[in-house]
């Protein structure tokens, strides 16, 4: 599930605004001698004119990555007036829509699942972007990420932050001290699990609770299995429904992926087995790999964001991670990925400025130099993406060789993709065999 789906721990990041007033960006006649006609302000002179507006966005953003959204904006703020109200929940899925059929809908949503995305249009809840927006957003991102929140030939969103989710993160130093390779093929990955589970330690440890989207990290496992089983072109007819949930192929994916999730010799380290997966947090789930207690976890580049204070990310550091090997290498190096799409509720002037100012390339180079997060956007300089993995992570989604496909369960109706595919991995984990899961998930696709 997506990346943006970078969902943190509990707290609601509150207002990230900052108000201005006649001092800060002058007003009037004093305009020109206050902040926004300085030297600093010149990128954000197309964005003038909205001094004292507020813009509300909500998201599932919280925590340290709230704070850096808060900080990658600032600028913006104090050179145009307009203040940014953010608020990130762990229960976003279910209340942005409680919010829009409330009429209490944000001007802006990050929203992770162009399936979701797509209810709101068909509800004519979703406003069509502005001109501008348009053409900076056709300018910066390719058709292929564009396609993701176009309806019907219009387009309803802009992508924001992206992320890799082909990863498994591991302690370099653990593995130079048990000389353990890094696997480069699936027949190695598993030989390497049985050399740990061997050694009296858990090679794996996973968790998939997330509040009101537990789940969803088990629908990554599969997504990531099934592109490299299948390929990517069963892939996109499973994720339109060109082919049934329950179908062969989908089974495949998933018992390829039980010979690790559902393998008692190989998880949970630091936790428990196979059933305490369901009840780990996702943001906790990696962590005893710092403590020796697990060798590996399987989780998106924004993982990065959720190693404790002082944790080192680097390829001799504390963490780090390598590429989810490809199963069958004739079907060539295939990525997962995700990301979020700003959406409008609301089409004010300012709104519009908002919008079209986090589809630049001011916006993804400000945000980018934080730390712990990329985007597709073409005008991202690598050289502003201080984390190793997130610099991998850019060459990856830049290459044009790369067989780069969106997170599945994201693509799919909202009912299925946040909802009973989330569910049924969660009933999965507890025992329930595969059939059963699939011809319950197939069920429930809308008609």
């Amino acid at each position: 599930m997506a990346f943006a789906r970078s969902r943190q721990a509990l707290a609601i990041a509150g207002v990230l605004g900052l108000a201005l007033g006649a001092t800060a960006c002058g007003t009037g006649n004093d305009k020109k001698s206050g902040k926004a006609s300085s030297p600093e302000c010149a990128a954000y002179e197309k964005y003038q004119g909205h001094d004292g507006k507020k813009v509300t966005i909500y998201s599932s953003i919280r925590d340290i990555e709230a704070d850096r959204l808060a900080q990658s904006w600032k600028q913006f703020e104090d050179c145009t007036g307009i203040t940014i109200d953010h608020e990130g929940s762990g229960e976003f899925e279910a209340q942005l829509g409680v919010r829009v059929d409330g009429g209490n809908a944000p001007d802006l949503a990050f929203i992770p699942q162009p399936g979701l995305l797509k209810r709101f249009v068909d509800s004519g809840k979703i406003k069509t972007v502005g001109a501008d927006t348009k053409a900076l957003a056709e300018q910066n991102f390719t058709p292929d990420w564009l396609k993701y929140s176009t309806v019907d030939g219009k387009l309803y969103g802009v992508p924001l932050g992206s992320n890799v989710k082909s990863y498994v993160w591991y302690s370099p130093k653990t593995f130079k001290e048990k000389g353990w390779t890094v696997p480069t093929t699936w027949d190695e990955l598993i030989a390497l699990s049985d050399k740990i589970a061997a050694s009296g330690t858990k090679p794996w440890c996973a968790g998939i609770e997330s509040g009101d989207a537990t789940g969803w990290p088990a629908t990554d496992w599969i997504e990531d299995v099934m592109l490299r089983t299948a390929g990517p072109e069963v892939y996109d007819q499973w994720t339109t429904h060109g082919i049934p949930f329950n179908d062969p192929k989908v089974a495949d994916a998933v018992n390829k992926a039980g010979t690790i999730l559902k393998n008692e010799k190989y998880v949970n380290g630091g936790f428990g087995g196979v059933k305490s997966i369901a009840t780990t947090s996702f943001q906790e789930a990696g962590t005893p790999i710092t403590a020796g207690k697990c060798a590996m976890h399987r989780q998106a580049s924004f993982y990065a964001n959720q190693w404790p204070q002082g944790t080192k990310v680097a390829e001799d550091g504390d963490v780090f991670a390598f590429y989810f090997p490809a199963i069958d290498p004739a079907k060539g190096k295939p990525v997962l990925g995700a990301g979020e799409f700003v959406s409008a509720f609301a089409d004010r002037p300012e709104v519009q400025a908002v919008q079209t100012y986090l589809a630049s390339g001011e916006y993804v180079n400000s945000r980018a130099k934080i730390g712990d997060w990329l985007s597709a956007n073409k005008k991202l300089d690598i050289n502003n993406v201080p984390n190793p993995v997130d610099k991998l992570s850019v060459q990856i989604l830049q290459d044009p060789k790369t067989v780069f496909r969106f997170d599945g369960s994201d693509l799919m109706p909202a009912a299925v993709g946040a909802g009973t595919f989330w569910k049924g991995m969660v009933d999965w984990i507890n025992g329930k065999d595969t059939a059963t899961v699939l011809n319950g998930i197939e069920s429930s696709w809308p008609k």
